[in-house]
Order: C-alpha cells, then sequence, then structure tokens
C-alpha cells in the first residue's frame, strides 16, 4: 500500500485540510498507517497534481486562508483498483522483539522496563480506539452499527486497532512478568 491509498481513504467522508488530515491520521488512519504532517502535504501535493483529489481555497478572516481537499472520480476510480488488487500479508518488524529475543543474554531490567512502557502506551491506544469506537455508533449498539451503520469501513479498521493495541498490551505485561519470574528465580539459586 502507498500513502496515497491511505490518504485517499481518510478523504472519503469529508472534504479536509492539511491540518485536519493530519488528525484524521492520528485518530484513525494511524492504526494501520503511519505517516508524518509533512508526508501528508507532499502526498497532497502529489494527488492534486494527478487529478486525484481537488483542493480549493478557503478565505478566512481572523486566519491564514486553508486549502480543503477532496477526492475526485479519478481518486475513487485509484482506490478501487487498489481495493481489487490482493494485498500483501502484515509482518511484524519491531526492535523491542530483538531485546526480548536477547533478554536471556543482556541485562533484563531495560527491557522490562521498555515492556511495561509498551503496555502502558497500548493501554492508552486502546482506550483512544474504544472511545473513538463509541463515537463512531453512537447510541446504536455494535451489531445494529455493523448491520445498519453507513460507512463501516472505519469502524472495523478501528476495530483492528483495538485488538492490535490490547495484543501488544498483553504480550508486553506477559513477557515483563515472566522475566522478572526468571529473574526472581536466578537470584534464589
Amino acid at each position: 500500500m502507498a500513502l496515497r491509498h491511505a490518504v485517499l481513504a481518510a478523504l472519503l467522508d469529508d472534504e479536509l485540510s492539511g491540518y485536519q488530515l493530519a488528525k484524521a491520521f492520528d485518530l484513525g488512519v494511524a492504526n494501520f498507517w503511519h505517516a508524518l504532517p509533512q508526508q501528508l502535504y507532499a502526498e497532497l501535493a502529489r494527488l492534486e497534481a494527478d487529478g486525484l483529489v481537488e483542493g480549493r481555497e478557503v478565505v478566512q478572516d481572523t486566519r491564514p486562508n486553508k486549502r480543503l481537499f477532496r477526492v475526485t472520480e479519478a481518486g475513487i476510480a485509484e482506490l478501487d483498483r487498489f481495493a481489487a488488487a490482493s494485498a500483501k500479508p502484515s509482518f511484524i518488524r519491531d526492535d523491542l522483539l530483538v531485546k526480548v529475543q536477547a533478554s536471556d543474554r543482556v541485562g533484563a531490567d531495560e527491557v522490562i522496563a521498555e515492556l511495561m512502557e509498551r503496555a502502558a502506551f497500548a493501554r492508552a491506544k486502546a482506550e483512544l480506539f474504544g472511545s473513538l469506537l463509541r463515537t463512531l455508533r453512537g447510541d446504536r449498539s455494535e451489531e445494529e452499527f455493523l448491520r445498519e451503520g453507513e460507512r463501516i469501513g472505519p469502524y472495523l479498521t478501528c476495530l483492528r486497532g483495538l485488538a492490535f493495541e490490547q495484543g501488544n498490551q498483553d504480550w508486553c505485561e506477559r513477557s515483563a512478568a515472566v522475566l522478572r519470574e526468571r529473574r526472581r528465580a536466578r537470584a534464589r539459586r
């Protein structure tokens, strides 16, 4: 997947400025695609040059003018092509896993501390996803929303983000507990 497809997908529901797009990425898209604001602005310029998004300037009295972007028919056709292509399986590439792999031979205290930091980060992200899911479905139950909601794609990706962060939290806490117990057992010998 290219950043362009993530940007096009983020613009499907609303016309957004670059700043609003960056905020939308932080809240929803970041659970499956990370991009810095500079990358988003550069991608918006490329998408506009390619005719996949259309920008318009909005004059503001008390603030600098801003540009709003929306997906064009050509952009939707590009998303159709992207959706029709087979997706490659994802893989994990994480420095923390390398540290855990080596934890039998290196100082486990630092690894345990990093595992607990990561668990806390995952817990906070899971809470954010839970809040976002409640906002997306409003007064409806999850089952009702999934059956009758107008656009469920953002909800489904948010569910994946929630499951991912809950899995990270569980794994980090369990791994830290195992490393602590092994350290205590060695100290008793």
